[in-house]
């Protein structure tokens, strides 16, 4: 891999990509996406992709932790209501 100099300027054209986590990166718009990612929408400059990724990427949970979270929260609503509903039952 060749190191560029610090002061020199990237002029690569990059895309942000994202796999099935919904996790973004950045990779050569020249080269075949890695294994499990895909196209995001956008191509530019590296800037260009990392400002897209900052405004798009509000949540750094993966996918699958942020899925776990919400069902999690949800039986956590629904528990109050079946104990209730439990309450009631045993009261007839």
């Amino acid at each position: 891999m060749n190191h560029q100099d610090e002061h020199e300027e990237d002029t690569r054209t990059y895309k942000a990509v994202l796999n099935h986590e919904e996790q973004y990166s950045i990779w050569p718009v020249d080269r075949e996406n890695p294994l499990g990612w895909r196209d995001a929408g956008i191509s530019g400059s590296k800037k260009e992709c990392l400002d897209f990724i900052e405004k798009v990427w509000t949540d750094m949970r993966p996918l699958s932790l942020r899925r776990q979270m919400e069902e999690a929260a949800r039986q956590r609503q629904l528990s109050p209501d079946l104990k209730l509903h439990e309450r009631r039952a045993l009261e007839n």
